[in-house]
């Protein structure tokens, strides 16, 4: 199941392992806002979806958009710093507010 949830500052998607081949049909639909997408624990992240969210995230960077994907099992280092991960919802907003710092001060 995928449930998505678009409010004034962000679209979360949420992605059970069930539903990540669907996945691939809604992200490039949202290019519009910043996007934190939380994966289900049982999802395992291996190359090939590594590269949709390089594409995805290089994208919205380039419109000034955020891009955070939330899951506790990934590990940060396996993945390339463009990618912001994190364990948390919480975390993922914080992230999106010291980007948007970042943005306005000129970084």
């Amino acid at each position: 199941m995928i449930k998505i949830v678009e409010n004034d500052q962000y679209t979360y998607i949420s992605v059970e392992k069930s539903s990540f081949s669907k996945l691939n049909l809604e992200l490039p639909k949202i290019s519009s806002n910043h996007l934190l997408l939380e994966l289900s624990k049982n999802i395992i992240i291996i190359e090939d979806k590594i590269a949709l969210f390089l594409k995805v995230a290089l994208d919205l960077k380039a419109k000034g958009k955020s891009f955070v994907i939330i899951q506790k099992r990934i590990n940060i280092d396996d993945f390339p710093e463009i990618l912001n991960i994190t364990p948390t919802l919480q975390e993922a907003k914080d992230i999106l507010e010291m980007e948007a710092i970042e943005r306005d001060l000129g970084f």
